[in-house]
């Protein structure tokens, strides 16, 4: 299995200096290198303080730049907010200048406050997402990019530079909702989510219909989903369990404000109806037990904690998972950030990698 961590970029509260805060995640992605992590990824977000990296191919071409071995990915560019010749350019660019190590996640978007700032009508993203990603994927694997689609006029032009290989085994998409995951599954991607329901709810409505998808397309089996989840990690159980679960549901808060996640526009924006019912169950559960259930999910604790958690996510969705993990959010200090990291690779990261059920696999699409 591979063990990566994922960038946030989150200004509390609006709480930091902008530079502190950028000085800060570049040190949580030295250290991941120096760690032993096996993967470092960046978002993409623009606006708000919710998450501020509105470039994560630029960013992480910085990374790459200042490490030599951990994995470099996007996660993820958001498809419909860009150009798709911009970011296979880009890509490639950066594949080259990080000596192959770069990995390319794509995401739907889900902030409605990001699309209007953006003057892109969230109406458009499941086409915007379906088009683009064909057509950079296409554009990467065959050295050059053509497109005359819906929302994608492009004259056959070459890539340059290509890219140091093909990225049909170095390809992920996010999918929490079956219509994503599906997709993901079309596009010949690997599967990622982000923690925030229960993975029983995650089995049956992505993680199965990717699976089945996947099978019909190409008759192999699927790598297992790459799952992503809030981290903090100590040694002391009192301390862990009262900052964990403090950061956890601060960062729930922001995740409600930012996405508006129960709010009743989803109900009428096409493409988004899995979240309208999302919505309706926050409603009926109240916002207080969606914090509870969300903490519960996401891996804070003792080192034996986290270890526990994460075998019964492998349990629940019966099969290796590789683990995603963020290190610093809701209102966490760089120290404490960087402790946690520390000790998680120290006590937790040997102990999964020597359960994982199968060495870690590559997929071909």
């Amino acid at each position: 299995m591979d063990i990566g961590i994922l960038g946030i970029f989150q200004n509390f509260r609006g709480e930091r200096d902008d530079g502190a805060l950028i000085r800060g995640e570049m040190e949580v992605a030295l250290l991941a290198e120096a760690l032993g992590f096996d993967s470092y990824w960046a978002p993409e977000h623009h606006f708000f303080d919710y998450s501020m990296c509105p470039d994560n191919i630029q960013w992480l071409t910085g990374i790459a730049g200042k490490t030599s071995r951990i994995k470099l990915g996007t996660a993820a560019v958001i498809m419909p907010w860009n150009d798709p010749y911009r970011i296979a350019a880009k890509m490639a660019l950066f594949d080259q200048q990080s000596g192959g190590r770069a990995l390319l996640g794509f995401g739907r978007g889900l902030s409605r406050r990001e699309y209007a700032s953006f003057g892109i009508p969230m109406d458009e993203a499941r086409g915007r997402f379906d088009e683009g990603t064909e057509i950079i994927v296409r554009a990467l694997d065959g050295g050059y990019i053509e497109a005359d689609t819906t929302y994608f006029k492009q004259p056959r032009a070459e890539i340059r530079p290509r890219p140091t290989a093909s990225f049909n085994d170095r390809l992920y998409s996010i999918g929490v909702s079956p219509d994503s995951a599906v997709q993901a599954a079309v596009l010949g991607s690997r599967l990622m989510v982000l923690a925030q329901q229960p993975w029983e709810v995650f089995r049956d409505t992505a993680l199965i219909p990717y699976q089945t998808k996947w099978r019909e397309l190409r008759g192999t089996e699927p790598t297992p989903p790459v799952c992503g989840q809030l981290m903090y990690c100590d040694a002391d159980p009192a301390k862990a369990a009262e900052r964990g679960e403090t950061y956890v549901k601060n960062y729930f808060a922001s995740v409600v404000e930012h996405y508006e996640i129960a709010g009743k526009h989803f109900e009428g924006t096409k493409g988004y109806e899995y979240y309208a019912s999302a919505a309706e169950m926050i409603s009926a559960i109240g916002l207080d037990d969606m914090a509870t259930m969300y903490a519960g999910v996401n891996s804070f604790g003792t080192p034996d904690q986290i270890i526990e958690k994460i075998e019964e996510q492998r349990s629940v969705l019966d099969c290796d998972v590789d683990v995603l993990a963020i290190p610093m959010y809701g209102g966490m200090t760089d120290e404490e950030a960087l402790a946690s990291m520390r000790l998680f690779a120290e006590k937790v990261m040997p102990t999964l990698r020597a359960t994982a059920r199968t060495a870690p696999t590559r997929h071909t699409a």
